[in-house]
C-alpha cells in the first residue's frame, strides 16, 4: 500500500472504535479485474452501490498459497492509476462450482447490463483465460470463491 492508500485508510480507521480497528482481520488495496476500463468501471459500480459482490478463481488462491479472505477484511478499492475511491468490508466468502453460482449473486456483482447470462459470458471467457495463465484449467464445475461486501467509506 503506497503512502496515498494508506493515508486514505487512515481516516477510515480515525473514525473507528479501537476495538472495531482490532477486530479488522485483513486489510488490503487493490481493483478490481485486470485491465484498465474494467478496473475503473468497477470502481465506480462499487462507489455508487451498483457493485456488492465479486468472485475469484479459487486455484487462483491455490496456486499463490494465498488465504481466502475473511469476514471484515477492508479493502481500499483503487482505479487503476492506483487511486482510493472508497473502502469496502467483506461481509460474506463462501466457495461453490461456477455452474452452480446463483443469478441473484451474479447480479449483485453489478458488472455489464446486470444480467445473469451477461455474467456467465464474460467470467467464462475471463476465468478461462486467466486458469492458463496461472497454471489450471478452467471448467464450469471450478470453485471459486465468492465474496459479498459493503461499502463503507466514505458514506
Amino acid at each position: 500500500m503506497n503512502s496515498k492508500q494508506q493515508d486514505y485508510l487512515d481516516k477510515y480507521l480515525s473514525i473507528l472504535t479501537e476495538t472495531e480497528r482490532a477486530g479488522i482481520p485483513q486489510v488490503l488495496a487493490e481493483y478490481f479485474c485486470a485491465d484498465e476500463y474494467n478496473a475503473n468501471e468497477c470502481a465506480r459500480l462499487v462507489n455508487v452501490g451498483i457493485k456488492r459482490a465479486s468472485c475469484s478463481l479459487k486455484a487462483a488462491y491455490d496456486v499463490a498459497n494465498e488465504p481466502f479472505p475473511k469476514v471484515g477484511r477492508l479493502t481500499v478499492v483503487l482505479n487503476w492509476a492506483q487511486e482510493p475511491v472508497c473502502i469496502i468490508r467483506v461481509t460474506e466468502v463462501s466457495t461453490c462450482p461456477f455452474n452452480e453460482v446463483t443469478r441473484e449473486f451474479a447480479e449483485a456483482e453489478g458488472e455489464g447490463d446486470g444480467s445473469y447470462e451477461w455474467w456467465c459470458e464474460a467470467h467464462i471467457d475471463f476465468f478461462t483465460q486467466y486458469a492458463k495463465e496461472i497454471g489450471a484449467e478452467f471448467t464450469e464445475t471450478s470453485e471459486l470463491v465468492l465474496e459479498r461486501f459493503e461499502k463503507v467509506y466514505p458514506l
